[in-house]
Parts: C-alpha cells; structure tokens; sequence
C-alpha cells in the first residue's frame, strides 16, 4: 500500500506541476486526442478523491490542496477546449 501511495504522491506532484506551470507537452498528437491532457485530468480526479476521503484534521491544508486540485482540473480542461478550438491552425 505505501508502494502505491507513494506512486500517487509522484503522479500527483508531476501533474500539479504541469498543470500549475503550464508545461505541459502535446508532441504530434491531433488536438482531439490529447492522451497527456486527458491522463493529466484522471490523475488529478484520482488525487481529489484521495483528498476527499482523508481525515479533514490537517490544519486546513488539505482544503487548500483540494481547491489547488479543481483549480488544476479547471486549467487542464481549458487547455483542452482551447487546443481542441483552435488546434486546427497548427496542422
């Protein structure tokens, strides 16, 4: 189990980063794929669930991180929308 735990700590961290840093890499995927972004929003979905499920006694840092989480998923699925929307002009 800490195996797994400390896994999703890793995803989590990469995909805050990425999503918070706005570095994330598309390559020559077409925009209606977008396998990174999509991966990105799963990894996010599985992290806020963890969070929701955790004891609330963390000095109020697991409410923030839960809010920095939605904030992420909010950014990711506008990426999408804007790479879907205006993709076409890169091919």
């Amino acid at each position: 189990m800490n195996k797994l735990l400390s896994w999703r700590n890793l995803a989590l961290a990469s995909v805050l980063t990425g999503a918070l840093g706005g570095s994330f890499w598309i390559g020559q995927v077409s925009a209606e794929n977008q396998p990174q972004m999509r991966a990105s929003l799963e990894y996010l979905r599985l992290a806020r669930n963890e969070l929701r499920t955790a004891t609330p006694d963390k000095g109020g840092y697991r409410k923030a991180a839960l809010r920095s989480i939605d904030s992420a998923i909010d950014q990711v699925q506008k990426g999408i929308t804007f790479d879907n929307r205006d993709g076409s002009r890169r091919r």
